[in-house]
């Protein structure tokens, strides 16, 4: 009798911390009110399973907020991202790695959307261009924790994708997200730890990419060492996408 009252009991779903003060602050920590902000990325990539550091990383993610199309229950981010390699000693710029291409990670838009449904938050990412135009989701694993005065976010990401060359990317990432807003004296308040497990670059094999991450809300205050990069060589990066027509734009 017990074993068949357990199982004729529905299933509970998941809390996943949010409500629409949280997934408010969630908004504004991501992706701002508007104006364009700059998530500002340092890190390393070692080799696996020997945890040997090979490669340092710098770039950023530029982002706003579509406000257009924006409501209290949902928002839609339009955003862009590149990342360089340096040289793990000198922190010059690669690339190439041992005579293989070592290109910057390039995405020249990201247009994720944002839903609140009851204690979970929906995603939508949309990416590439013509024929390799992706839409991913929907996926409601992010969740939100306090840690006193902090909101926590943690978003797993498993990758399988099949690549043109008949083979498939995959690779797992995880990102954590803080959101310090409401503690004194913090000077950087939004910040995010990621790491990614995976295939490596120019044939290094499996490996580990470990970034942390800190918001900058005017591009004059991005470290001069990431501000020289995109003045030369990443122009586009210079601000996310104006609003949601260059994204349309973007992918054709």
């Amino acid at each position: 009798m017990f074993v068949g009252s357990l199982l004729a009991t529905p299933a509970v779903a998941a809390d996943h911390g949010f409500d629409p003060g949280v997934f408010r602050r969630w908004v504004d920590m991501r992706v701002g009110k508007g104006e364009p902000i700059y998530w500002y990325a340092i890190g390393t990539v070692y080799t696996y399973p020997d945890g040997k550091p090979v490669l340092r990383m710098e770039g950023i993610d530029a982002a706003r907020l579509e406000r257009s199309l924006s409501t209290a229950t949902e928002a839609h981010q339009i955003s862009r991202k590149t990342f360089i390699y340096r040289d793990i000693d000198t922190g010059a710029i690669l690339r190439e790695w041992q005579g293989k291409p070592l290109p910057p990670i390039a995405y020249p838009y990201q247009y994720i959307t944002y839903t609140l449904r009851g204690t979970e938050m929906e995603t939508w990412v949309e990416q590439g261009a013509g024929a390799r135009k992706q839409r991913i989701g929907p996926e409601n694993d992010i969740v939100a924790r306090r840690i006193g005065n902090t909101l926590a976010f943690s978003a797993p990401l498993f990758l399988d994708i099949p690549m043109p060359s008949g083979a498939r990317l995959q690779s797992f990432e995880h990102y954590d997200f803080f959101d310090h807003g409401n503690a004194k004296g913090v000077q950087k308040p939004y910040q995010i730890s990621w790491l990614r497990f995976g295939d490596l670059p120019a044939g290094l094999g499996q490996g580990v990419m470990h970034m942390v991450t800190w918001r900058i809300d005017r591009y004059a205050d991005l470290p001069a060492s990431i501000r020289e990069y995109l003045e030369s060589d990443g122009r586009l990066w210079l601000e996310p996408p104006k609003d949601i027509a260059e994204v349309r734009r973007l992918q054709h």
